[in-house]
């Protein structure tokens, strides 16, 4: 384990108008869980640097997109029950190839990670199993590295640097659900992190 103060092994620190605390969090998200608000928080600016989240506006955008996709920080999964999860089954768009894929595999995390083909590519990429074990996406601490992981995948960082709501919520949800709101969050968003 690196020692504070090591200048060769120490992480990069987010810079204090871009710290991520629960206070914040809580202005962005005021009905907001506080184990998940808590959970964000406390790993978001060790990982955030090593993510490349090192500016405002790719941090407003992340943030406006991860409230939207969580009810506001309510859940860190996705609402329904098997009946609903059923029409993600036989979606080889998503991997699911197996009967219950679609329950087995459906919306958790920050960006509601769904399908059996993001759970292991994902898993793979922060070096977790989550295709033998999908509940694990919706802790807060491994939510997040999905994020960060999905983020960089996916190149966000350009649609957010050219301040993109649109290319962004393309880029994380596929389409443009939700973006009057996500816009919303995102503008509440650039309020606190200044």
């Amino acid at each position: 384990m690196p020692m504070r103060g090591s200048s060769a092994t120490a992480a990069p620190v987010q810079p204090a108008a871009l710290s991520v605390t629960t206070e914040r969090l809580l202005r962005l998200a005021p009905a907001g869980k506080r184990a998940i608000v808590e959970g964000i928080a406390a790993d978001f600016d060790r990982l955030a640097a090593a993510a490349d989240i090192t500016t405002r506006l790719r941090l407003c955008h992340l943030l406006a997109q991860a409230a939207h996709e969580t009810d506001r920080l309510r859940t860190l999964e996705e609402y329904g029950g098997p009946a609903y999860f059923a029409r993600y089954d036989g979606r080889s768009d998503l991997g699911n190839t197996k009967a219950g894929d679609g329950a087995r595999y459906h919306g958790r995390g920050i960006f509601q990670l769904t399908g059996r083909a993001n759970y292991r590519r994902y898993g793979a990429l922060i070096g977790l199993d989550l295709e033998g074990s999908p509940e694990r996406a919706k802790e807060p601490a491994v939510s997040l590295a999905i994020a960060f992981a999905y983020w960089r995948d996916r190149g966000c960082n350009a649609a957010a640097d050219a301040d993109d709501i649109v290319a962004v919520t393309r880029l994380i949800n596929g389409g443009r659900s939700g973006l009057a709101q996500r816009a919303q969050l995102l503008a509440l968003a650039k309020t606190i992190w200044v």
